[in-house]
């Protein structure tokens, strides 16, 4: 199989297989894909078939976590053949109001790759070659790796996260959940001068990570429930809370150790939570969603180029695309796993 894809048909039913050859279209680039990243949207696909109301209704292509070579490129394009290139997987249509307003993440007609909210779904980027629209392909700097550059879009995801909290310099800073967006606002929060940074899970493995990361103090709230009860006092003593772990019992927490006029800043994605509404409104807490990127693509593409970050501690296991099965029971496991990358240059 020397042109393959991975095809989810049904819950655990991933397929690896032959991909047809692609057309040559205008405005598009021919990438051959080096690395994938295994998402936490990819495997909720692949364990239970979508998420919320959006569910696969025919097979689909996962991933939209990648970085890979050019092959072709539209002359004037700016891109050239050997060209190692981030895929961003965000495709606004640029017509609608909010991409008017400049918030093209919140796109009425959004195409994302890897994404079945559309139908036909939009296929994403875990195949041996993708025809991607050029403007979608950003070059990394000379002399970094697809492993790294593969790393663009959870720190995009990361990147405008903070855009929504104050600034993090001098600042106790709280991150619920060390699975890979955790690692990197870890990271991100070590980078933006954070006085203290704790990180709580419920695995010593991912918490591991996060002290690699950056974190000054890691609890594991499964094992030590009321470690945190010192940042209680005084009514809170945590400044900003990155909650990404989606997790109730880790929200009510994070509302109970943020101090007076403090931020939580919600990205981990689940469903409906109760929350402790008379502490959100006795300590005017500041609870903000945040979705996606726009511009931050390009300035993760930058930083990872620039060497600014180093991701490399997040990524705990690489597979060839062939086990792609195999990557993804793995990465669901973290007690073994951070980020499962998938190798589609052998």
């Amino acid at each position: 199989m020397t042109d393959l894809a991975c095809r989810l048909y049904a819950p655990h039913d991933l397929r690896v297989e032959d991909q047809p050859e692609l057309p040559t279209e205008p405005g598009m680039a021919l990438v051959r894909v080096m690395r994938g990243g295994i998402c936490g949207s990819d495997l909720h696909y692949y364990h239970d078939g979508g998420f919320g109301p959006v569910r696969v209704r025919e097979p689909i292509i996962l991933g939209h976590e990648a970085a890979g070579v050019v092959a072709h490129a539209p002359e004037g394009s700016g891109l050239r053949p050997g060209q190692l290139v981030a895929l961003c997987p965000s495709r606004p249509c640029g017509e609608c109001d909010f991409c008017r307003s400049g918030q093209e993440r919140h796109c009425l007609n959004m195409r994302f790759n890897g994404s079945a909210m559309r139908l036909p779904h939009e296929n994403g980027f875990f195949r041996s070659h993708i025809a991607h629209p050029v403007a979608q392909c950003i070059p990394l700097a000379e002399g970094c790796e697809a492993e790294a550059a593969a790393g663009a879009e959870p720190l995009a995801v990361c990147l405008h996260a903070l855009t929504m909290a104050p600034s993090l310099e001098g600042r106790r800073v709280l991150v619920t959940g060390a699975g890979p967006i955790g690692a990197i606002c870890t990271a991100l929060a070590r980078l933006r001068g954070a006085a203290e940074i704790i990180v709580t899970d419920v695995q010593d493995f991912t918490l591991g990570v996060a002290q690699r990361m950056g974190a000054d103090r890691v609890v594991n709230v499964a094992r030590d429930s009321d470690a945190l009860e010192t940042y209680a006092s005084g009514k809170g003593q945590i400044d900003i809370v990155l909650e990404c772990s989606a997790n109730q019992h880790a929200i009510a927490q994070a509302i109970g150790v943020t101090r007076p006029q403090g931020t939580i800043v919600q990205l981990g994605v689940g469903g409906s939570t109760p929350l402790p509404l008379n502490l959100i409104v006795g300590k005017e807490l500041r609870i903000l969603g945040t979705h996606r990127f726009d511009r931050e693509f390009a300035e993760a593409v930058r930083m990872i180029g620039a060497r600014e970050i180093d991701l490399a501690p997040m990524v705990t296991q690489v597979l060839p695309a062939s086990e792609a099965v195999r990557a993804f029971e793995m990465a669901g496991d973290r007690a073994q796993a951070v980020k499962v990358q998938l190798d589609f240059a052998g």
